[in-house]
């Protein structure tokens, strides 16, 4: 995961010219970058990857379910050939 870049000194900057306190306004941006530090944010890198392992694994599934029809049509036509051969 990536990390946010966040510029405290413009935060507080614009938090004193709303007319918030100086004091206020660093202890709100110093809690704001600490909030932001310990977030666990995706990057669009992060969710590119991800998109991008789901369209693989799709794939292998559908892979699979494909193997997996032909088997049950396998089977079914031995079952219909063994039951038309006991009683026809």
């Amino acid at each position: 995961m990536s990390a946010v870049t966040f510029d405290t000194l413009k935060f507080a900057k614009r938090l004193e010219t709303a007319g918030v306190p100086i004091p206020q306004a660093e202890a709100e941006a110093l809690a704001l970058q600490d909030a932001l530090s310990e977030s666990d944010l995706a990057s669009k890198q992060d969710i590119s990857e991800l998109r991008h392992e789901l369209r693989e694994t799709k794939t292998e599934i559908n892979g699979k379910l494909a193997l997996m029809q032909w088997m049950l049509a396998a089977v079914l036509a031995l079952a219909i050939a063994n039951f038309a051969k006991q009683y026809f």
